[in-house]
């Protein structure tokens, strides 16, 4: 009969871990993975499209609206610092502080969902009314379903930490949260640039 094996000491091992350390952060870069790919490929067939046309957009259709979509992107760049907050604070395990800039971010980031409506509708075309207007909603739209994932993600994450004591490692689950939302955001920049500004460009 073989001797025992003396067990590890584990006991000095961090309870709650952060980033590559965590195996959440993990699945989340991996979702963030897939729905980069999702976008690179939507963009590419816009301007796969575009090509195939003289004018862009074709048809008389008048140039995506910017002032909307701008004061959007000036929003959502701006929401970034409370998402920052939530994650600084849940990595100082701080949970008056997470449930206090979950709260901000929450507030914050609505907003943004509320203008995506009317940024569609600055595309001054219709879905079904030519391939550049297909093209253009789609993106867009495949976009407005990340945002809103992320922020009922926010919102039910402040709702929890409201609601009742979660354990500390929740603190780990707001910052990820908070590494959703970067990209949820910085994914847009070039989306903005791409199907607003594009069209006044090539």
């Amino acid at each position: 009969m073989k001797p025992l094996r003396s067990s590890a000491d584990v006991s000095a091992l961090p309870s709650v871990t952060f980033g590559p350390r965590s195996l959440m952060w993990w699945g989340t870069l991996g979702f963030m993975t897939i729905e980069g790919w999702t976008t690179a490929l939507l963009v590419g067939s816009y301007l796969y499209l575009r090509q195939n046309y003289h004018g862009w957009p074709p048809l008389r259709t008048p140039n995506p609206s910017l002032l909307i979509p701008s004061i959007n992107l000036a929003l959502m760049l701006v929401s970034i610092v409370p998402a920052w907050m939530v994650a600084r604070a849940g990595k100082r395990l701080d949970e008056a502080a997470v449930k206090k800039w979950l709260v901000i971010s929450s507030i914050v980031s609505v907003p943004t969902l509320v203008l995506r409506w009317y940024e569609l509708w600055a595309l001054n075309t219709r879905w079904d009314t030519t391939a550049y207007g297909s093209a253009a909603w789609t993106i867009v739209g495949f976009h407005t379903s990340l945002l809103l994932l992320d922020i009922c993600d926010t919102i039910g994450l402040a709702i929890f930490f409201h609601a009742k004591k979660l354990p500390i490692k929740a603190c780990s689950d707001a910052a990820d949260n908070s590494f959703y939302w970067y990209f949820t955001v910085g994914i847009w920049v070039p989306i903005y640039l791409i199907v607003y500004v594009g069209p006044r460009i090539f």
